[in-house]
C-alpha cells in the first residue's frame, strides 16, 4: 500500500494505538469479539450475504474487520466484495503483531497480500482505496449492501464522522442496505439519519452500553 502510514504505540496486551488520533484499533476486551458483536451481527451478514453482496468499510486498519467476516461467511457462495477505504496504512509487520491475538483465525493469506490494494481472500474480492475518505469516497462508482463504520472515535477523529461524509455513505447504499458502527453519539446518528437510514441503538459490546445500526429505505 502507498500512502502515509500510520504511528502505534502499543499497550501491554498487545493491542495498537494509532498516535494520531491517541484511540486504540480495536477493543481492549476482545477485538475479535466485539468486531463480530458490531459489524457482524450488527449488519445480519450471516442471513444477508449472497453471490454478489457488496460490504464497504471507514477504516481497514489491522485487517481484523476482514478476516472476521471471511470467517464468518465462510460457506457462503462467493465472490462477495469487500472495498474499504484507508487514509493511514498500517506496516505490515504491525499487522502482524496485532493479529497474533486472535490465533483462531488465519491470517496468513491476508498478510502474504499485505501492501496491494487488490487482491482476492477466498470468497472475498477486496479492493482497498487508500487516502482521505472525505475525496475518495465522493469519487466511488459502487454502492454497498452493508458498510462497517469503523474510524476512530469521532471525539478523537472526527474528520471520518462529518455530516458530510455520512451523506455520501447514504448515497453509496443499495436500497435495503445497512450499516453498523460502535459509536452512538447523536451527532453521528443523526447525520446517519439525514442520510436516509433508519437508525437504531442497539446494545453495544463490552464496556460501551449502546452501538448504532440503520438500514436504507
Amino acid at each position: 500500500m502507498n500512502g502515509q502510514h500510520a504511528a502505534l504505540a502499543w499497550k501491554e496486551e498487545g493491542v495498537p494505538v494509532s498516535t494520531r488520533f491517541d484511540d486504540p484499533y480495536f477493543s481492549l476486551q476482545d477485538g475479535l469479539a466485539e468486531t463480530r458483536h458490531v459489524f457482524i451481527d450488527g449488519n445480519d451478514l450471516r442471513a444477508r450475504a449472497q453471490v454478489g453482496f457488496h460490504i464497504a468499510e471507514l477504516g481497514f486498519g489491522t485487517g481484523l474487520n476482514l478476516l472476521a467476516t471471511l470467517e464468518a461467511l465462510r460457506g457462503v457462495p462467493g465472490p462477495i466484495r469487500y472495498t474499504s477505504f484507508e487514509a493511514y496504512p498500517i506496516p505490515r509487520a504491525d499487522a502482524e503483531r496485532a493479529l497474533r491475538a486472535f490465533a483462531e483465525l488465519d491470517a496468513a493469506g491476508l498478510l502474504e497480500h499485505w501492501g496491494q490494494t487488490r487482491f482476492a481472500l477466498g470468497t472475498l474480492e477486496v479492493e482497498i482505496i487508500l487516502g482521505d475518505a472525505r475525496e475518495t469516497l465522493p469519487n466511488w462508482d459502487g454502492k454497498a449492501d452493508a458498510w462497517f463504520l469503523d474510524g476512530f472515535s469521532p471525539a478523537k477523529n472526527p474528520e471520518l464522522w462529518t455530516d458530510a461524509l455520512m451523506a455520501e455513505v447514504g448515497r453509496h447504499t443499495q436500497a435495503g442496505g445497512s450499516f453498523a458502527t460502535y459509536t452512538a453519539a447523536g451527532h453521528v446518528r443523526r447525520a446517519l439519519t439525514a442520510a436516509g437510514f433508519t437508525v437504531t441503538r442497539a446494545p453495544g459490546y463490552g464496556r460501551k452500553r449502546h452501538m448504532s445500526r440503520g438500514r436504507m429505505a
